[in-house]
């Protein structure tokens, strides 16, 4: 029986995508290791040749690889990207996911047989924008940002002639993806081009009277009291004091669990349910995978799966529904 839902979970390293296609990913995103992917943090993506024993083990095991070319190239300089969707297509990976529209009109001319999903860093999340991408360069799914509830997707989804892909779990971008200037307003290094939103290089932690101070540049992104759980120094999600309050000012730390809306997904017509987390460990991506498995295969014998507490495993120890029940502010 066909899944109701094709479940795509993150690998940032060749171990990880082993251990999604084992927990029973459908598909696996994958980035290269440079800056052509939105997860270029030391230590993870996949060079040349992990790329193709990667496509070759997902495949002998039922499974996809969808390769994120998810950032924008710079003027005069689209070498790096084009090189990164020709071998795209040469090493047979299942799908690109482009956000830039150059390398998307690129990639549709020079590889027309190569699928193409839109990335969330294309921010398309209106019929017309959609069908503009789906008119010109072929693609044949999008994945939706994360602003939209359920009722709006359900009416896209009858206004689009193309598959769509949602978040299901993990980190959320309280920004509209593709269009944050937060990051390299601070660091110089804009996640949309150099492919690392806050980048390690920037990043410091020190005592500091009793609490850890943690710092993204010059800038002080939060102070945690001692025994207080301190998050990665992300700007849009550190506390500042502002007249007589101190606390969240775009959003706090928390993580996205839509675990509990997957039949009205499904009713909305989705087609495929994304994992966030190239840059989180194997065991995360064991845990959360199996779960949304089983929660996926629940859905056929319309019985609800016991599912795991994967609080521990969420930014913040925190989780939402997110926009999709206007609960995110």
């Amino acid at each position: 029986m066909k899944s109701p839902f094709e479940l795509v979970c993150p690998a940032g390293t060749p171990a990880a995508l082993r251990t999604a296609v084992k927990a029973g990913a459908d598909a696996v995103y994958v980035g290269l290791r440079d800056k052509t992917n939105a997860r270029n943090f030391p230590g993870l993506n996949f060079n040349r040749q992990e790329l193709d024993e990667a496509v070759s083990h997902a495949h002998e095991h039922g499974a996809k690889v969808l390769l994120a070319v998810n950032t924008f190239a710079r003027a005069g300089n689209t070498g790096l990207w084009h090189k990164a969707i020709d071998d795209a297509a040469r090493l047979k990976v299942d799908a690109l996911i482009i956000a830039d529209i150059g390398m998307a009109d690129y990639a549709a001319r020079t590889h027309p047989d190569l699928r193409l999903h839109l990335s969330v860093q294309a921010a398309a999340s209106s019929p017309e924008a959609i069908r503009f991408y789906v008119r010109e360069f072929g693609i044949r799914r999008v994945v939706l940002p994360r602003v939209l509830t359920v009722p709006e997707i359900t009416a896209l989804n009858k206004e689009i002639p193309c598959e769509t892909e949602v978040f299901v779990f993990g980190g959320l971008c309280v920004m509209a993806e593709g269009r944050c200037a937060l990051s390299s307003y601070v660091t110089g290094k804009s996640p949309n081009m150099n492919g690392a939103c806050s980048p390690a290089s920037h990043v410091a932690y020190k005592e500091e009277g009793g609490e850890m101070v943690s710092r993204l540049g010059d800038f002080t992104i939060n102070r945690f009291a001692s025994g207080e759980n301190a998050g990665y120094p992300t700007l849009c999600k550190g506390r500042f004091k502002t007249m007589d309050e101190t606390g969240y000012i775009f959003e706090e730390p928390t993580s996205l669990n839509a675990a509990e809306l997957l039949p009205e997904l499904l009713d909305a017509g989705v087609t495929a349910l994304k994992i966030e987390g190239r840059q989180r460990s194997r065991a995360y991506v064991r845990r959360v995978v199996e779960d949304f498995r089983r929660a996926i295969d629940s859905l056929e014998g319309h019985a609800a799966a016991p599912q795991d507490d994967l609080t521990s495993l969420s930014e913040g120890q925190m989780q939402t529904k997110g926009v999709y029940k206007k609960t995110w502010r």
